[in-house]
């Protein structure tokens, strides 16, 4: 009898200490950091025009969007002059938003029965995110694009991979797979319209997804959207929306951090545009007047 009760004691043991994990996967420019990469490197190497050049390869829908850069440094004759060292040193100029380290190390102890595992999924090459992101997040955990380089010169042969557009999802799900959760615990972060298809993915399996922009193409897609220069305020969605806290337990969390949630305003914003119309219609027609509603 005391074995049984030994062994159905372990059993419930198991059950309280049952961790869920979850798979947090970002995206790197304008999302963890403050300006592009690409411009970055332009200016580390003198070339000047690169937004137009960008444009013009958006116009033809030549690439996804998201791998311009790496598109650029492979056949832009301005750019073949890059070499990985090149790469290294624009992610050590990239500025990154505030708070980035601790909020990757918060993620590690988040919660009692909770696991976040942090990737960070981009179209950047992955040296310059690596170079960014040192000794903030493993090297195995980046997810960016890889060249081939001409083993004589250091020259960039080709594309490895390219975690652009449907790539990112390519990524994500090989990530999923691997640490073997199921798609309702993946909570995508990104700004721009290169996460547009990741967010349709992981929406459409019931996933948390959280603009960082006010894109309007994006914040139409993602779930929550948070606006800060502070990459902590991604917390504020997830543990809304996942750990299902209320804000008075989400500003004590801040305040263990030494952070204070100075201003928080949650709004909904309806986007209108109202012109006259060509034909007014008849009295009869019109629509009857009703009084004003007020909600609260």
């Amino acid at each position: 009898m005391s074995g049984t009760r030994s062994q159905l004691v372990d059993r419930m043991k198991g059950v309280v200490n049952m961790v869920q994990q979850y798979l947090l996967a970002s995206d790197f420019d304008q999302t963890l950091s403050f300006n592009d990469s690409g411009v970055v490197l332009a200016e580390l190497i003198g070339v000047h025009g690169f937004h137009d050049k960008v444009r013009g390869l958006a116009q033809i829908n030549l690439v996804q969007q998201g791998a311009e850069l790496s598109y650029l440094i492979l056949h832009d004759p301005e750019f073949r002059r890059v070499r990985r060292e090149h790469l290294v040193e624009a992610g050590k100029l990239i500025r990154l938003k505030h708070d980035v380290k601790l909020f990757a190390r918060t993620l590690d102890t988040l919660a009692d029965g909770y696991k976040f595992d942090f990737h960070v999924i981009s179209a950047a090459p992955q040296e310059i995110i690596q170079s960014a992101l040192e000794d903030i997040v493993p090297p195995e955990n980046i997810h960016g694009t890889k060249f081939y380089y001409e083993p004589d010169n250091g020259e960039v042969k080709a594309f490895v991979r390219a975690s652009a557009g449907w790539g990112k999802v390519t990524v994500l799900e090989e990530i999923r797979a691997q640490l073997g959760i199921s798609h309702d615990h993946i909570v995508y972060v990104g700004d721009g319209s290169s996460d547009l298809p990741v967010m349709m993915h992981v929406n459409q399996y019931d996933g948390l997804t959280i603009a960082v922009s006010e894109a309007e193409y994006i914040t139409r897609i993602a779930r929550r959207t948070v606006l800060s220069d502070n990459a902590m305020s991604v917390l504020v969605p997830v543990l809304e929306e996942v750990l299902r806290w209320d804000s008075s337990k989400i500003r004590r969390y801040f305040a263990t951090q030494g952070l204070m949630l100075r201003e928080w305003g949650k709004t909904r914003t309806d986007l209108l545009t109202i012109e006259e119309s060509p034909e007014v219609p008849p009295v009869d027609e019109a629509a009857p007047v009703q009084a004003p509603i007020t909600t609260h």
